[in-house]
């Protein structure tokens, strides 16, 4: 297993971590030695994320958090802080791009509620006790090619995706006392959301132009946003990770 440079122990907190990318990166941060919060709506699901944690030998625990409910979320991260500092942060939770909703109600879910979870993990003091002239702390969001070069036909999915990446620029600017923050923009990946795709005229042009010719696994996203996280990663800051195959260089 990679030694990313991580205190074993330290505790971290991953939103939409029942499926995906949340999985994996829930169980990778469990093999490199972390303390796993997984958060989903889907309870069941985080809590078959944890098990698995659990039975390898590591240290998870499961939280039934809908990130559309922000007293939900400030109440689930006051409960992590008190269990102990949560060092680490991963904002991956949100809808898909599919799905039919308002620009406002998008935007909402997807960045109002990372700018929720982020505030209710900074005023934990993520950082504190770290050494000096050192930045004890991180995190990382899940934002999407989509936010940063593709257009996508979804006005609220490309808008708050763009959001976050802005966002992330911001809290790097003025917050890094505190905590570093980067973002990873996947473009397209192996995850239940993209069953069938691949296979429509749509997905066959797109991978088409995908220069590594295929679909990243969501392990490959996972260890970009857990690098991004690590003290490998200490200059690391303000930064938005295009994880794409080089989709975005073919446009």
């Amino acid at each position: 297993m990679a030694d990313l440079g991580f205190t074993p122990g330290d505790r971290i907190v991953i939103t939409g971590a029942a499926s995906g990318i949340g999985r994996c990166a829930a169980v990778r941060a469990a093999e490199l030695g972390l303390a796993v919060e997984a958060w989903d709506l889907n309870l069941e699901g985080a809590e078959s994320v944890a098990a698995e944690i659990n039975d390898a030998g590591g240290r998870a625990l499961a939280r039934g958090v809908d990130v559309g409910d922000y007293p939900a979320i400030e109440q689930a991260m006051q409960a992590a802080h008190a269990e102990g500092r949560v060092r680490y942060l991963v904002n991956n939770a949100g809808p898909p791009s599919y799905l039919d909703m308002s620009f406002d109600e998008g935007v909402r879910l997807v960045l109002g509620s990372v700018r929720t979870a982020t505030d209710a993990w900074l005023a934990g003091e993520p950082g504190a006790s770290s050494e000096p002239g050192a930045v004890g702390a991180a995190m990382c969001a899940t934002a999407s090619v989509a936010g940063t070069m593709v257009g996508t036909g979804s006005n609220w999915y490309s808008a708050a995706k763009a959001g976050i990446t802005g966002y992330v620029r911001h809290l790097a600017a003025y917050r890094t006392a505190e905590a570093r923050y980067n973002a990873v923009a996947p473009g397209m990946v192996g995850t239940p959301r993209l069953a069938g795709f691949t296979a429509s005229d749509l997905g066959q042009d797109i991978l088409d132009r995908i220069p590594l010719g295929r679909v990243a696994e969501p392990d490959e996203i996972a260890w970009a946003v857990l690098f991004s996280l690590s003290p490998l990663a200490s200059y690391l800051n303000g930064q938005v990770l295009v994880v794409d195959g080089g989709w975005s260089i073919t446009q």
